[in-house]
């Protein structure tokens, strides 16, 4: 048996082993384990989803729109989304890079000189220098390869968690998006909202105008008290009192679309200048089934994944109770004259290995560390299934509210309306004092800020729905991070 006999049988009984996987494989939750009802608790249209990826475009409304796409392009968190992704993506190319061995090279150049018959002279100078009576070159290359071959399964395991990891990011980065197109449309919404109510607030100060004039020229006539004018005097003072509060809370929701879309606070107030109604969504949406949402949801199928990571380190972990085998080698080349460098090469291959003897048990309470960390992971998981079907039902539920609400504040706009004129009219007439006109008049204003923030309402039940289904992002691909220029 010669010498590469034992070095033979050593890596073929390493490429055997190498197909030993320890730990546990991963396998999916079923519904019944995550708690998942076949149907929703609440009313809800659960025919088949329709496709939710652009969302927005339902509300016919081009601002919104150009808002959210420039959201997606220009927001700083999905910016770090981002990065978070191509980080991830950078760890299971290094993890997979430890599945391949490692090589690194060397040269060297050394020049020696024989001093022991050197004889010195002056230079014209007067400078004094040594004269070596001989020398020599000497030129080496070397390469340096190292494996760790993982026999059972240590690298494949950390190479399938990270590449779980990296689904998960590419899941998060997705969570984040759909966040922040949810985000833009409710501020965008909430600044029609308080466009509206400035609007009203406004028209209702234009009548009180009128009230206290009116009130003022009968009291001078003598046909009603003071009383009138200050009642008059006061409510219109409350009105013009809620337009400053009204005006700051659109200066809010403006700024914050702002910075949403990566820009100054005041950087969409010209854009946002003109006014426009709420924007209306249809009037029904397809939920689905819950299965349907689980499939949909981003943060779903980022806690999914991160179960899957978790129970691929405890393969990890309960490989390293196991004898660990490691294979380096190297090649020289050493000559006194560069061009016959190759023709002397020397090379040596060595295989090793380790295994633990005693530890104190640390390495099999890693085990059991991240066999609980796999339990948590799950829990974590089904609480994210639980908590994406409670929004789902508490969106549609809000959303039929919503609608019940503007149906019966229109009613009582209507009824509002009739009031108030009949009260105006009858007031100019003497048939009733200002008390019920004041009256009235309150009840106008308080209807239509009530029909307004029910549509408002409605719109953002429904913005809110579309982010419960997981709406916003192409659900049928894992996003996968950018290529860097």
């Amino acid at each position: 048996m010669s010498l590469k006999t034992p070095l033979i049988l050593v890596l073929i009984a390493s490429t055997a082993l190498a197909g030993c996987t320890v730990g546990p494989d991963y396998r999916p939750a079923t519904a019944t384990e995550l708690g998942v009802p076949a149907s929703y608790s609440v009313e809800a249209d659960q025919a088949a989803q329709a496709d939710l990826t652009r969302w927005w475009a339902s509300f016919d409304d081009p601002m919104l729109g150009q808002l959210v796409e420039q959201a997606r392009t220009s927001n700083l968190d999905i910016a770090q989304a981002v990065a978070r992704l191509r980080q991830a993506r950078e760890g299971l190319v290094q993890a997979r890079a430890d599945l391949l061995p490692s090589l690194s090279g060397s040269a060297g150049y050394s020049r020696s000189f024989d001093l022991s018959g050197s004889s010195t002279i002056t230079l014209p100078d007067g400078t004094v220098t040594t004269i070596s009576r001989g020398s020599g070159d000497s030129f080496s290359l070397g390469l340096d390869t190292s494996y760790q071959v993982g026999l059972f399964g240590e690298v494949r395991r950390t190479v399938e968690a990270s590449g779980a990891q990296y689904a998960a990011s590419g899941f998060d980065y997705a969570t984040v998006l759909t966040s922040i197109q949810a985000e833009v449309a409710r501020n965008y919404i909430l600044a029609r909202l308080y466009q509206a109510q400035l609007d009203n607030a406004r028209a209702s100060l234009a009548i009180q105008d009128d009230n206290l004039e009116i009130a003022g020229f009968r009291v001078q006539a003598g046909l009603v008290s003071s009383l009138d004018a200050e009642q008059a005097r006061s409510a219109r003072a409350q009105t013009a009192a809620n337009i400053p509060t009204i005006e700051a809370n659109y200066n809010a929701a403006v700024s914050r679309l702002g910075v949403l879309t990566g820009q100054a606070p005041g950087a969409l107030k010209p854009q946002l200048a003109a006014i426009r109604p709420i924007p209306r969504g249809p009037e029904n949406i397809a939920v689905g089934i819950p299965a349907d949402t689980l499939r949909q949801r981003p943060d779903v199928r980022a806690a999914e994944r991160n179960l899957a990571a978790a129970t691929a380190q405890i393969g990890v972990a309960e490989a390293q109770l196991y004898p660990s085998l490691g294979i380096s080698g190297n090649i020289n080349a050493n000559s006194n004259v560069l061009g016959e460098i190759f023709d002397s090469i020397t090379g040596g291959l060595f295989a090793g290995l380790t295994q633990a003897i005693f530890n104190g048990g640390r390495l099999r309470s890693q085990v059991r560390s991240q066999e609980a960390a796999a339990e948590a992971s799950f829990a974590a998981y089904k609480q994210t299934v639980l908590v994406a079907l409670e929004d789902v039902e508490n969106a549609a539920v809000a959303l039929g509210a919503a609608r019940e609400r503007e149906r019966q504040f229109a009613i009582a706009l209507d009824a509002a309306n009739n009031s108030a004129l009949l009260s105006r009219l009858q007031y100019r007439s003497g048939l009733t004092d200002f008390t019920t006109l004041n009256t009235n008049e309150a009840a106008l204003l308080s209807a239509r800020n009530g029909l307004t923030a029910a549509r408002a309402d409605q719109a953002n039940a429904l913005v809110q729905l579309y982010l419960a289904l997981g709406g916003g992002w192409d659900a049928t691909t894992v996003p996968t991070a950018p290529e860097t220029e």
